[in-house]
């Protein structure tokens, strides 16, 4: 028998995954990454109830984030959310440079003489002054063809005051799902960039809670800009005439919105 090569394996396994839901003959497209692809991990640090969360900054600003930018990640996100939905969170957000980097991330960081010793206090601390959350929710996100980087926005790279929102869609089904994010990229990532609400990524998710989903972030300097903005959006006629269209009818069951501020160590 032939060996299964790892990284074969682990690049075909999660690319079919996004195509699994295509029947012979659909028009729809799942996203595909640009050679070997970017893919997007979304973390969700949950917090227990008026914990400090001062020794799990300290890892993720001089351990995690320095250690990830070493191995080709170029910019790390971490927020937090001005109003939390499911409780408090500290929300980190990493575009891995392939699937085979994504992978191997978790086993070289912790590895890492660097990380162990920067991170010792969260890695390797007394139980009782372990990090002050309860567990990791993650999830794996393929980017659109739309957009299929994540974009670090202007205000980021200026250090500038800056709000974010992270909008997720949940959809009735699979197919129904890739109708979505086929609308996306049919005119509304194009329009929200023209309407300067600065997209950072949108992701269909392949791995994680509350599939089949798709989640997008955007950026802006302030909430009464991001409103502005936003109310243009609705409005334009470039997004009536896609919400009419009949092939993206009933594509979208649950929208959940939370708005976030970045920390102060968020390289986006």
């Amino acid at each position: 028998m032939t060996p299964i090569n790892r990284r074969t394996f682990l690049k075909t396994s999660l690319t079919a995954s996004a195509a699994a839901t295509l029947g012979a003959g659909s028009q729809v497209r799942a996203s595909e990454p640009a050679g070997d692809g970017e893919y997007i991990e979304l973390r969700a640090y949950r917090l227990k109830p008026g914990a400090s969360r001062a020794l799990l900054d300290s890892y993720l600003q001089h351990a995690l984030i320095p250690a990830l930018n070493l191995r080709g990640v170029a910019a790390v996100g971490a927020f937090t959310e001005t109003e939390p939905k499911d409780g408090p969170a500290v929300w980190v957000l990493i575009p891995h440079p392939s699937l085979q980097a994504l992978a191997t991330a978790a086993a070289a960081l912790n590895a890492d003489p660097a990380v162990q010793a920067a991170g010792s206090a969260y890695l390797s601390g007394p139980t009782k002054e372990l990090p002050a959350f309860d567990r990791i929710d993650s999830w794996c996100f393929l980017p659109f063809s739309g957009l299929p980087r994540l974009v670090v926005p202007r205000l980021a790279r200026e250090g500038k005051p800056r709000i974010f929102e992270m909008r997720t869609y949940e959809s009735y089904s699979e197919l129904k799902a890739l109708k979505k994010v086929a609308m996306f990229n049919a005119g509304e990532i194009k329009l929200m960039q023209d309407l300067d609400l600065s997209p950072v990524f949108y992701g269909q998710a392949l791995v994680g809670r509350d599939l089949p989903q798709l989640t997008y972030m955007l950026c802006s300097p302030d909430m009464e800009t991001h409103k502005r903005n936003w109310s243009a959006f609705g409005s334009h006629p470039t997004w009536v005439a896609l919400k009419n269209d009949p092939q993206y009818a009933d594509t979208v069951s649950k929208i959940t919105s939370r708005f976030m501020v970045p920390a102060a160590y968020s390289q986006i």
